[in-house]
């Protein structure tokens, strides 16, 4: 995998911010939250492999956890470069919020605060509780007849996206290419492949941080939240009123008030 596509979105007048998108976004997605930013930060947003304008991830080429965090730390520390300090304000929603928890913890060192919009870190719950729907077992029994666009409807509708049939062809392709990717992650989500749940690594944040949450969410997103809040040396809660699990698109300006916020903090 060669570098990632990495878009500014900002003045460059701002502190540096890294911000990561969910799955089957871009980093376009920051850009009305950018915009409400006030100037606080100047916001690089990263597209993650086979996502936006970068590098298509294959099976067989590592996991794609992985290969993006890899590009995420790499950016991460290039920032951290340019910075009297070094450190950097990272923002991430669902699995970008677990990749910025997860280089959080790998380089405490380096980040000045953590916004965290809608964490997906599922094995943060006990393992009876981390699929109470039936979601993961639905996907892989999809995916395993070979049922791709039926998964990718599914994903889609579970987590408040757009409707898959609805969407042009392009677009409606794209996505049902990412599921490969998704279910790829799912160790990485629903087991802690990558460690963010070692004894001792969260607690080593101590910066300002705010978990953020949808009200029309599931409720597994605030359970995860609360396990993560209670490990965070510095955390807080929010709850964003009418949003799911898209509130940086569907709700934007609450979304940036609630991250500029804890910025401002720190």
């Amino acid at each position: 995998m060669t570098g990632l596509y990495l878009r500014r979105l900002g003045s460059g007048a701002g502190r540096p911010a890294l911000a990561l998108h969910c799955m089957m976004g871009t980093g376009a997605t920051w850009q009305p939250i950018a915009e409400r930013l006030g100037g606080r930060v100047d916001l690089a947003a990263l597209d993650l492999p086979s996502h936006g304008r970068s590098p298509a991830w294959r099976p067989g080429e590592g996991g794609f956890f992985d290969k993006a965090l890899t590009g995420a730390a790499g950016v991460l520390d290039d920032l951290a470069q340019g910075t009297a300090d070094g450190r950097v304000d990272l923002i991430g929603h669902s699995l970008g919020a677990v990749a910025a928890l997860r280089l959080a913890v790998g380089a405490p060192q380096r980040v000045r605060s953590l916004s965290l919009v809608e964490p997906v870190l599922f094995a943060a719950l006990p393992a009876a509780a981390r699929d109470p729907d039936g979601l993961l077992v639905r996907l892989a029994s999809l995916t395993a007849k070979g049922a791709r666009e039926e998964a990718t409807a599914a994903f889609l509708h579970y987590w408040d996206g757009p409707v898959l049939a609805a969407l042009p062809a392009p677009a409606r392709a794209a996505m049902v290419d990412q599921m490969a990717a998704v279910m790829d992650s799912m160790p990485d989500l629903y087991e802690d492949r990558s460690g963010i749940l070692t004894a001792g690594g969260l607690e080593r944040i101590g910066v300002p941080a705010v978990l953020i949450a949808g009200a029309r969410s599931p409720a597994l997103i605030g359970a995860i939240a609360e396990v993560l809040a209670g490990r965070l040396p510095d955390a807080a809660r929010a709850v964003v009123p009418k949003a799911g699990h898209m509130a940086p698109l569907t709700q934007p300006a609450a979304v940036a008030g609630l991250i500029a916020a804890n910025l401002d903090r720190a």
